[in-house]
């Protein structure tokens, strides 16, 4: 398994931009996906966007589309989603995670690695 910290987490106005990172302690395989998730309280966990390792295959999630990309730079060993036109309805704690796939999953229990969560706080 792979050791992940999250980073970047803050309050920001509507409309405004935020960059997370998850740094794992060591280099993953190519094999490896690479995943933000965020839970609201009271709602489910829900997936934002995965990378492959390598850096291909970049799935984002609808409820983000056009606002949210997600960058793999496997030479600092770190994921970045760079969240712009930030909405209050994407207030949340944005978690991390690792899996041993083929392609990002969004399903939360695909991945056996997970950062200890970054909130976001996003103010009308």
């Amino acid at each position: 398994q792979l050791q992940l910290v999250e980073s970047g987490g803050g309050l920001v106005q509507a409309g405004g931009s935020l960059r997370l990172s998850c740094t794992a302690s060591r280099g993953a395989s190519d094999n490896y996906a690479m995943a933000w998730f965020r839970q609201a309280p009271g709602k489910e966990r829900e997936f934002v966007g995965g990378v492959m390792w390598s850096g291909g295959g970049t799935r984002i999630g609808d409820s983000v589309k056009g606002r949210f990309t997600i960058v793999s730079d496997n030479g600092k060993n770190t994921v970045y989603l760079q969240m712009n036109n930030l909405i209050p309805e994407d207030t949340a704690v944005y978690y991390c995670a690792a899996g041993r796939l083929l392609l990002p999953s969004t399903r939360p229990d695909h991945y056996n690695s997970w950062g200890q969560g970054t909130q976001v706080t996003v103010s009308s």
